[in-house]
């Protein structure tokens, strides 16, 4: 489980295939502190189990089903990612609850300066839009952020200046594709709901 709060701009250092997928190699300086061997890391909103590290960086395998579903398929060499540990009991929800189970992709469809801070509008993903509502949460790229506005094709989401600088979301060009993870506590309510209204 994360809360969305990157910690860390990685850059990525090495791909390589195996035979159950692929060999990701992360440099990074500031999260090493707190990562072991089979600790869970999210990787720009994708969580996925540390299998080696060093000073300087760790590997995880990344499985066709991810790599197919995510956009770590189409990393390389200088990537650059967001990366947030799992929390604990003490860690602080300045976010909010963020699997790292992304449910699709989405590509940004307008950028605009407002401000000292950008405006992003996404497109809006198909199956997904029940769940994206103004002022809720949505985890774009690993990053915890409020939705500022939903239309029929697209939402809109408002970054500060502060995230911009911390994370990856602040160099993303129109065209970009993301990962999108909805708020799961949405998904649990429309399973309950819906449980409730078939025993009637």
């Amino acid at each position: 489980m994360f809360t969305g709060i990157v910690e860390e701009i990685g850059t990525v250092r090495h791909v390589a295939p195996t035979a159950s997928g692929t060999r990701l190699e992360v440099g990074c300086q500031g999260v090493m502190e707190r990562l072991a061997i089979d600790d869970s890391v999210s990787v720009s909103g994708v969580c996925l189990t540390v299998a080696a590290r060093d000073d300087r960086s760790f590997a995880c395998d990344v499985v066709p089903e991810t790599l197919s579903r995510t956009t770590l398929g189409r990393l390389a060499r200088g990537s650059h990612v967001n990366l947030e540990c799992a929390a604990t009991p003490e860690t602080a929800l300045g976010g909010h609850l963020v699997q790292g189970h992304v449910d699709t992709t989405t590509t940004l469809v307008t950028r605009r300066r407002v401000g000292e801070g950008v405006r992003l509008r996404f497109a809006m993903p198909k199956g997904q839009a029940r769940y994206l509502v103004e002022k809720g949460s949505v985890a774009i790229d690993g990053i915890s952020l409020t939705i500022a506005a939903v239309a029929v094709r697209s939402f809109d989401v408002a970054i500060v200046p502060h995230t911009a600088q911390r994370t990856t979301i602040g160099v993303l060009r129109e065209g970009d594709t993301v990962n999108l993870e909805v708020d799961i506590i949405a998904k649990y309510v429309e399973r309950l709901l819906g449980a409730n209204v078939r025993k009637r």
